[in-house]
């Protein structure tokens, strides 16, 4: 009973110690000691194999380490790696033998929440003098992004639970509306190209000769506007996904709507050119990044189903640690946190 009842409090807390494990701003610390498991294991409550496990961390997991101390032998190892928890300061216990140091690409080291610099807050403001509505927010996205699954249910309370994070509830009124409306640069099929293209844009929606860019920023004039593109054409290189996402980019800053880049959770291209250039345009842009990435690496197979790219799937009832074990509500939840910390980080006071 101890075990499960330790479990249930601190699931929800390991994750957002790993969500904020790596807090710097662009650059990564020279003397930060970065370390990760290397086998499914529990952090446990003190440092020999009769405490209660707190916690389970899957293979490849990032580990935040203070110190080290002695324990019970593990594989004739008996030092414990003491892992702090950076927000509540909670204290687990790994077993040297099950975890090593490395060193992660610098993408990887960005944390998940963006930093909203002085360029945001400008474009921002330039985007409200344009006449750009300050409680709307647009996606653009592809099959990931679509709003039955993502952002959509916080326009319908019965859908979810904020329960710890009930701080989040001012942003979500702000936006209403926003969060289930099926904006014109969502679509299924979509990726970076599909949206600068006036081929791509749902004639239903969109005027002649207007891309799905154009199209959105005429009929919703938002003033945040979160790019989501997992999706890409496996026999085309990294770099040409940055040139379109650059044009993307650079629309929106272009008409006030201050981009944050998102990262995405699988590898499918097999040496993340991807996220190495979703993170490369944001720091180019000075916009925030929602690294996502890093969100779903505590989670069992970091977040991903058998066919290494789909969102393992639960309800957004961010009150049950078991739901947040899985990708999609932790998709939700860092989103959500995500656009809250822009909105509230791109006003200027008077």
């Amino acid at each position: 009973m101890e075990t499960q009842w330790h479990k249930l409090v601190l699931l929800p807390l390991l994750l957002m110690a790993v969500l904020l494990n790596f807090s710097h701003q662009n650059t990564r610390a020279q003397d930060v000691e970065f370390w990760r498991t290397t086998v499914e294991t529990a952090a446990r409550e003190c440092p020999q194999l009769t405490c209660a496990e707190l916690w389970l961390l899957p293979a490849q997991g990032p580990i935040t380490v203070q110190t080290t101390v002695e324990g019970d032998a593990v594989s004739d190892i008996t030092t414990w790696l003491e892992i702090v928890h950076p927000l509540l300061g909670t204290t687990g216990y790994v077993n040297l033998s099950e975890a090593e140091q490395y060193t992660p690409e610098d993408w990887q080291t960005y944390p998940v929440l963006p930093v909203v610099s002085d360029t945001a807050r400008e474009i921002y403001q330039k985007g409200l003098e344009m006449g750009n509505d300050p409680t709307h927010f647009s996606v653009v996205g592809d099959c990931q992004n679509v709003e039955w699954f993502f952002l959509g249910v916080f326009d319908r309370p019965d859908e979810y639970a904020l329960g710890q994070f009930d701080y989040l509830q001012p942003t979500i009124d702000h936006f209403a509306g926003s969060w289930s409306r099926r904006a014109a640069t969502v679509d299924n099929g979509y990726n970076v190209a599909s949206v600068l293209s006036a081929m791509w844009a749902d004639p239903k929606k969109c005027q002649a000769g207007e891309t799905p860019l154009d199209c959105e920023f005429r009929v919703h004039r938002p003033s945040i506007v979160l790019i989501s593109m997992e999706t890409w054409w496996n026999d085309q290189p990294a770099d040409e996904y940055e040139t379109y996402l650059r044009q993307i980019v650079e629309f929106w800053i272009s008409n006030g709507a201050v981009p944050i880049l998102a990262t995405k959770a699988d590898n499918l291209e097999g040496d993340n050119g991807i996220n190495q250039a979703i993170v490369r345009v944001a720091n180019d842009y000075d916009i925030p990044l929602w690294n996502f990435w890093l969100a779903v690496q505590p989670l069992p197979l970091h977040g991903l189903t058998i066919d290494h790219f789909h969102l393992t799937f639960a309800r957004n009832f961010f009150d049950d640690p078991d739901r947040l074990r899985n990708a999609w509500p932790v998709r939700n939840l860092t989103a959500l946190q995500a656009i809250d910390v822009v909105w509230k980080g791109v006003q200027v006071e008077e």
